[in-house]
């Protein structure tokens, strides 16, 4: 009879080396906490430098490996630089995280709104899923990509645009692990729901600041959620480690909620 792994090796990722989007705060930083503890190295990349390094500080105090990556996710140079200096030395995880979500009306957007959106939300993460499965084609790796509810369930007012770049990285993840499973890829999408961070609390106090519209659905929202509170960034990063180790070494293609019950509500 065949030995199964125990769950400490299935849970490991020793000996392997993580990229992570978006690391300087909350998902991010979360899930770059939880890969450390679980023995990966990190390239962590932000454009808020110091956010970053701080953030790479307590980790390091941990003892986790940690290198540093400060670019403009909407400038495909800059991708493509920071790849540059990985190679021969190319992450087996990547995780596509960083995200932006300014409110504004549909009809009020610019075409540097519209550019800046899609460039940061979709264009980056089909580059660096490029740039990972180019790199690594006769390897394989893993890729974790970030959706989100509002994808899947548009709900919050003034957000399309966002939500229409939040559905192109879940159908990407979906071809994408079509095409290159056969090639030694895991490619999957969370898909987290209301979760506080610093980015939503400042989304909130926007809100407060905002119309009568966008208070009441924040309260429908909350309403709406059959656990009855909003999400911790701890929550969203343990189903990361899940899906970049083998605990999930048959799903391929998923798009996995992490949002309290909201979309089965």
């Amino acid at each position: 009879m065949k030995t199964l792994p125990s769950i400490d090796q299935l849970i490991s990722l020793r000996g392997k080396k993580a990229l992570i989007t978006g690391a300087a705060g909350g998902i991010g930083k979360a899930m770059a906490n939880r890969f450390a503890e679980a023995g990966a190295a990190l390239e962590l990349v932000d454009f808020n430098k110091t956010a970053l390094i701080a953030a790479a500080d307590e980790l390091s105090s941990l003892g986790a490996r940690v290198r540093l990556h400060v670019i403009d996710l909407a400038e495909k140079d800059q991708i493509d630089a920071m790849w540059g200096t990985l190679d021969g030395d190319e992450p087996d995880i990547l995780v596509n995280n960083a995200g932006i979500y300014p409110f504004r009306e549909f009809i009020d957007s610019d075409e540097t709104f519209v550019r800046r959106m899609m460039e940061v939300n979709l264009f980056a993460v089909s580059w660096m899923c490029h740039q990972m499965i180019r790199r690594r084609l006769k390897r394989g790796g893993v890729i974790i990509n970030l959706g989100s509810i509002e994808a899947v369930l548009p709900f919050k007012n003034d957000l399309a645009l966002y939500s229409t770049s939040k559905a192109g990285v879940i159908a990407l993840t979906r071809a994408l692990s079509k095409e290159h499973a056969r090639h030694g890829f895991r490619i999957n999408a969370i898909v987290p729901g209301g979760i506080l961070t610093p980015g939503t609390k400042a989304a909130a106090k926007e809100v407060l600041r905002g119309r009568l519209t966008h208070i009441r659905t924040g309260i429908e929202f909350k309403q709406r959620l059959p656990i009855g509170r909003i999400g911790q960034p701890d929550e969203v990063a343990r189903m990361a480690l899940v899906l970049a180790s083998d605990l999930s070494s048959y799903v391929y293609g998923a798009a996995i909620p992490v949002d309290g019950g909201f979309l089965a509500a």
